[in-house]
């Protein structure tokens, strides 16, 4: 596994920002948008720093299947990058995601978008998320809550990514989000 830190030094107990990815097209999808929030929030270490409007979003890859309802939240949290990955494919599970395909429907998918301005490129995880400057349904929700959010390989804000991409993949502000703040 390569890790590259962005510049910091790595300690103990040290507080994190990670965004992460959220998405749903089999059943109510919003609910189960709702609920993977509410999820990851019930682990220890995690303060909701920012959370975007859903979006409805057109599949990509394979398009014989219903729209994807897709968000995107901002956390300050303790854990690791591997232990916060961890954690989101337990919430996966526990929420019903079954494996089915490349690009298949889903229940749920959890994806954990940018861990600080760390680059870590592994068998399981690479953050940032290799294809997220491509996806409009990522780039929307991120531009929502942090436009200048800088990506720390193709050294970009995630507004300059979102003007960078010229076709209309179909993504529709869904309806505005349930407050998970306290």
């Amino acid at each position: 596994m390569r890790v590259m830190t962005g510049g910091r030094m790595p300690s103990a107990g040290m507080k994190h920002i990670a965004y992460i990815g959220i998405g749903s097209n089999v059943g109510n999808k919003v609910s189960q948008c709702e609920r993977a929030v509410s999820e990851i929030l019930k682990i220890n270490h995690h303060r909701l720093l920012a959370q975007s409007s859903f979006y409805r979003t057109e599949p990509i890859g394979f398009k014989g299947q219903d729209w994807f309802v897709n968000g995107v939240i901002k956390l300050e949290t303790d854990l690791t990058a591997r232990e916060l990955l961890g954690s989101l494919k337990t919430i996966e599970s526990r929420l019903g995601r079954r494996e089915t395909f490349r690009w298949g429907p889903r229940e749920i998918d959890l994806d954990l978008l940018f861990y600080d301005q760390d680059q870590i490129e592994s068998e399981d995880l690479q953050v940032p998320h290799p294809l997220l400057h491509e996806r409009q349904f990522v780039l929307i929700p991120l531009a929502e809550i942090d436009p200048l959010l800088f990506h720390p390989i193709l050294r970009k804000t995630i507004r300059e990514l979102l003007s960078g991409l010229e076709e209309d993949q179909g993504v529709r502000k869904f309806s505005p989000h349930k407050s998970f703040r306290n």
